[in-house]
């Protein structure tokens, strides 16, 4: 106990060992729907289920307790919603890159973010970056994930009028994805440590009785691994043209991360004259974690907000990180559950819904729109780009196609408005680079 106390400095951040576990839990317990959610979302890809839900159970397990041991922050860390949107529906199921091959380009992505982040390029790219858009991003990704929910909710169906349309709402399904929603709502707003998980875990048991969700039993051996572990293909990722894959990949790492870390830094009380200190150990636990995620097979792995919520509870070392971790590597003996909980409901048309995870995505989806906040909507040269970022994401139904419209939009209205000295060499670059991208693939 001396040595855990000494090594985390725990006397120092006036933190005890009894503090940092129920913080440990309490982030688990915030962030512990993403078991559910990403091998639920990933396995439409193909992969196995089982071995999704190992994968990602794994990949945070690592990267969290990296966190904490080598940086010792109480930040957790697995892989990123809205990055499993883009790994999901964009780049395996719109794009038809077989999900071996999107992996191999999250491999690539997680090796040059531990580059930039050793030869510390990633400042200088951070820096350059517009503000707007990325605020954009992110709630043009919340409005994405939302969307899906409610597909998966059978909320909202396909209609060749008006392409999309109400779905039917009398149906079991629906119904209770609606319950789901409104229950897991309700916890959230009654301020209840783990409302999304608890949201989750009360939607399954009301599912059983109504024969939407088939109890499968609780605890076994953890699931293999052997159908997605090393199994990415890194040859195929360097094709040329996943170069702007890789790309968006790395994008929505890197900022995904220097965000999340900027703002729970700033809760605990860690940064120093707005920079956080060990930041480069904290960014390199999150690109160990994307490529230890990448050889056992789930999408890019970042830092989690919900870090706030152990933050909260007092959490103030790497030892509730550890112990975060710890959860995560327990959770592995209770695949049959996840499976009851993420293996969807099949409709007599057919339809695999996912009436259990789905108010989660709508939820997170939410939270993710309080970035639209943060944009500065008096300047059209910034707030413009933004829309467009935010408005194309969910109607492309493309992470990657959003982000370049915004890129290319923005350099254009600089240059046009006569503010293009305020706009980095990155930024055009980058424009000139996504125009290119849109006239090869047209050309194709």
């Amino acid at each position: 106990m001396k040595f855990i106390e000494q090594y985390f400095n725990l006397e120092e951040l006036n933190t005890n060992i009894r503090t940092e576990i129920i913080a440990g839990i309490t982030t688990f317990m915030t962030m512990a729907y993403i078991i559910f959610v990403n091998p639920a979302m990933i396995s439409q890809t193909g992969m196995d289920l089982g071995a999704a839900m190992a994968a990602t159970c794994i990949a945070a397990a690592i990267a969290t307790i990296m966190m904490g041991v080598y940086a010792k922050y109480p930040f957790a860390l697995a892989p990123g919603m809205g990055i499993n949107a883009f790994f999901t529906y964009t780049v395996c199921i719109t794009m038809k890159i077989p999900w071996q091959v999107a992996l191999g380009c999250v491999f690539i992505e997680g090796v040059l973010f531990i580059i930039l982040t050793l030869t510390k390029v990633r400042q200088s790219i951070t820096k350059s970056i517009p503000s707007s858009i990325r605020h954009a991003i992110a709630c043009g990704i919340g409005i994405l994930i939302a969307f899906i929910g409610l597909i998966d909710s059978g909320l909202i169906v396909n209609h060749p009028a008006t392409l999309v349309t109400l779905g039917d709402v009398a149906s079991t399904p629906v119904m209770l994805a609606v319950f789901g929603l409104l229950v897991t709502s309700a916890l959230l707003i009654k301020n209840i440590k783990g409302a999304l998980l608890w949201g989750i875990l009360i939607t399954t048991a009301f599912g059983i009785p109504l024969n939407i969700v088939k109890f499968k039993g609780f605890v076994s051996m953890p699931p293999s691994l052997a159908p997605t572990f090393l199994k990415m293909d890194i040859q195929g990722a360097l094709d040329m043209g996943l170069l702007t894959v890789i790309f968006i990949f790395l994008f929505m790492d890197l900022f995904d991360t220097v965000g999340t870390l900027a703002g729970v830094g700033e809760l605990a009380g860690f940064t120093k004259t707005g920079e956080l200190p060990r930041s480069g150990k904290a960014l390199l636990s999150d690109a160990v974690g994307t490529c230890v995620g990448a050889c056992c097979g789930t999408p890019t792995v970042t830092s989690y907000i919900e870090s706030a919520a152990g933050i909260a509870a007092g959490g103030r070392s790497g030892l509730a990180s550890v112990v975060t971790g710890l959860l995560f590597l327990i959770a592995l003996f209770f695949s049959p559950f996840i499976k009851m909980i993420g293996g969807g409901y099949m409709t007599d048309k057919g339809a695999l819904l996912h009436p259990i995870t789905a108010p989660a995505l709508v939820i997170v989806g939410c939270m993710m729109l309080i970035a639209i906040t943060k944009i500065d909507w008096q300047d059209y040269s910034e707030s413009i780009p933004a829309f467009v970022v935010i408005i194309m994401i969910p109607l492309t139904f493309s992470i990657a196609t959003g982000i370049a419209m915004g890129f290319i939009c923005y350099a254009a209205l600089k240059l046009l408005s006569g503010k293009g000295r305020q706009v980095s060499w990155l930024v055009y670059l980058l424009a000139i680079l996504f125009v290119l991208r849109f006239l090869y693939i047209k050309s194709m």
